[in-house]
């Protein structure tokens, strides 16, 4: 019964969701930054002596220095001291500053020599080891006070419990990946890090945000090699680099308000062979195109792409015509929709679409 009451009160936060896509479109890109564990909680043991709350801390205070040096974002931390939060804290941290993003960072830990980073959106645990990370993370839980009552019929040991968790961010899921993977090309690219991946798990601190989310280990502090770099100077400052040139870059994309967004000088602006949409939803669930589905909407049309479906607006080769489009789903409460570019069938960036 108790996982009843839980799901009861997941249907709670649709009408909350609803509600908060309708975001104000001239205030600044809103940044959440949650460094993970903190007081009582130091977060996963290791036997080199690192703490991951201390480690957590200090990227998360570069990454916020980094960002706050551009232009137009705005940077909020979830704590900036070694202080105890608990995880629903976290979130309504995010929730209340109607935030663009919501970045939490952590350490990975594993009692063998496993290394590399990887970044999590939220999602069903796709095998054993993702539902143990998001197991170990979640288990904090226990250490808030009552947790019972906060937490009703959620147990951090049942994968049963994680079903419903999914439901709540199925509207950021596409947003959350491209960040999550802009992450770990950064990582891999420039860091030369091992890639473990872009995953999906039931961690507690993303389901109940309502933006994009996602959440990083940058790391195994149970390998020595790896904790020795990220418990140092340079490490803390190569990882931390690039989780902010990832937070930008994602908004250089996404962000309604960016530039690339905005239609070029051109009254006209046609590319060969390529075919612009509006991306207005992703979700788990397979939909019927029509307009009752897609609040008014009636130019639609579907792709799949592995468990996740993704759903457009209108088809256009002008480019001013999609930003119009765009703005017309904007109005209809899609809040979140952006322009995507195909070229020959495949998917592109739109700077290469309008560069070509």
């Amino acid at each position: 019964m108790q996982n009843k009451s839980f799901f009861t009160i997941l249907l709670c936060f649709f009408g909350l969701i609803a509600n908060a896509q309708l975001k104000n479109d001239t205030k600044s890109f809103v940044v959440v930054l949650d460094a993970g564990h903190g007081g009582k909680d130091p977060g996963r043991p290791t036997s080199y002596g690192y703490k991951e709350k201390d480690i957590a801390l200090d990227i998360v205070l570069i990454v916020g220095k980094n960002l706050e040096a551009v232009s137009g974002v705005s940077v909020i931390y979830t704590r900036k001291t070694d202080i105890f939060l608990e995880l629903r804290e976290r979130a309504a941290i995010a929730n209340k500053a109607d935030a663009d993003l919501f970045v939490s960072v952590h350490c990975n830990a594993h009692d063998s020599q496993a290394h590399g980073t990887e970044t999590y959106v939220l999602g069903l645990h796709r095998n054993d080891s993702n539902f143990k990370v998001a197991q170990k993370e979640n288990e904090v839980i226990f250490l808030e006070k009552d947790y019972e009552a906060n937490y009703e019929g959620f147990d951090p040991s049942s994968p049963e419990s994680f079903i419903g968790l999914t439901l709540l961010q199925e509207d950021y899921l596409d947003q959350s990946i491209l960040l999550a993977s802009t992450i770990q090309k950064n990582f891999t690219e420039t860091l030369k890090r091992k890639n473990r991946g872009v995953k999906q798990a039931g961690f507690w601190v993303l389901h109940n945000t309502y933006m994009p989310s996602v959440l990083v280990e940058t790391g195994f502090i149970t390998n020595k090699k790896e904790g020795d770099y990220l418990n140092s100077k340079r490490g803390k400052i190569e990882v931390s680099k690039s989780i902010s040139d990832a937070i930008l870059s994602y908004k250089s994309i996404a962000n309604p308000n960016i530039d690339i967004q905005k239609p070029p000088i051109s009254t006209s602006f046609e590319t060969a062979n390529i075919i612009f949409k509006v991306q207005i939803a992703a979700s788990s669930k397979k939909l019927a195109l029509k307009p009752y589905n897609f609040n008014g909407l009636d130019v639609l049309s579907r792709q799949k792409n592995g468990k996740i479906w993704r759903y457009f607006y209108g088809e256009t080769k002008d480019y001013n015509q999609a930003v119009a489009m765009k703005e017309e789903v904007v109005s209809r409460g899609y809040t979140t929709a952006f322009v995507v570019a195909y070229k020959d069938g495949d998917r592109i960036s739109i700077e290469n679409a309008v560069k070509n």
